[in-house]
């Protein structure tokens, strides 16, 4: 079980792009960075740079397959930051709403070889 504190959590996820990459993750249970940057319509370095902070945060782990790099929720989350990211995705602002529309029809999305356990 991870020592993460509320307040920890919350000061990691006060901006925007933070959070919609962390609910855009928590929907979607893995992305890459193209994934993220066609989905969120931003550019690459403002992207990685939000990712990691959210990994110093210990919120998501990456893992690298070929090329690509795929970010995922770091499975120690303690259960009520699950439960506050499954209550924000289910009032999901339309921000992350769009980036999941956009997601769904996005071309030449990476094959993924193996999921995270």
């Amino acid at each position: 079980m991870s020592n993460l504190l509320p307040t920890q959590f919350f000061k990691c996820l006060s901006d925007e792009t933070r959070l919609s990459l962390i609910l855009l993750i928590h929907a979607e249970g893995e992305l890459c960075v193209c994934e993220m940057t066609y989905a969120l319509q931003e550019v690459q370095p403002k992207i990685s740079r939000h990712l990691a902070q959210l990994r110093s945060c210990n919120l998501l782990q990456d893992r690298r397959e070929g090329q690509w790099v795929y970010y995922a929720l770091m499975p120690q989350l303690p259960r009520w930051a699950l439960s506050i990211l499954d209550e924000a995705n289910v009032g999901a602002s339309s921000l992350v709403v769009e980036a999941r529309k956009r997601l769904s029809i996005m071309g030449g999305r990476p094959a993924r070889q193996t999921e995270y356990c």
